[in-house]
């Protein structure tokens, strides 16, 4: 019985944390791959809408504030260890049956300490992903990017399902 009531105590932390560090060893694998084989702005063909690109974006999303003259990285990189500490404190308290917002939680905390490495190594987040159609390209992006948006969906999806379960 002890077993059942430690279960019930687990965090969501405990739940999902094994998910968040593949994530961001994965994230970090691939931003190396792409150092490592692309000169900046070089860009490789794979599908007629993705291309793998090596970019850099010193600003936030959608390269917002690229351009401040360096003072941005400081910036980022507060905001990005101070939302990190309180998901990781949201995530340990959290109980492991909130599965959907424990879920979301990790992803944009993988997301923020994948792109928060980045910056703190190189001034900049490395980008490498690249969608568009035809001539219209989406700004490039990461896998720590695409966690952090993912969570932000399952965010919504988790306030939405909790308050369809209180009306």
């Amino acid at each position: 019985m002890p077993e059942a009531k430690l279960l019930l105590h687990e965090s969501a932390l405990q739940r999902w944390g094994w998910l968040g560090l593949l994530l961001l060893i994965t994230d970090q694998i691939l931003k190396h791959l792409i150092i490592s084989n692309f000169m900046l702005g070089e860009r490789f063909f794979v599908w007629p809408f993705f291309d793998l690109i090596r970019a850099h974006n010193p600003g936030a999303a959608f390269s917002f504030l690229a351009d401040a003259g360096g003072w941005q990285r400081w910036l980022f990189t507060a905001i990005s260890i101070s939302i990190s500490l309180v998901l990781v404190v949201w995530l340990r308290r959290l109980p492991r049956q909130r599965w959907l917002l424990g879920l979301a939680l990790i992803l944009v905390l993988a997301g923020a300490i994948g792109n928060l490495v980045d910056r703190m190594l190189y001034g900049y987040v490395i980008d490498f992903i690249s969608l568009h159609y035809q001539q219209y390209y989406f700004p490039a992006f990461n896998l720590a990017d695409a966690a952090i948006s993912s969570g932000a969906i399952g965010l919504l999806l988790d306030a939405w399902s909790q308050r369809s379960q209180h009306n």
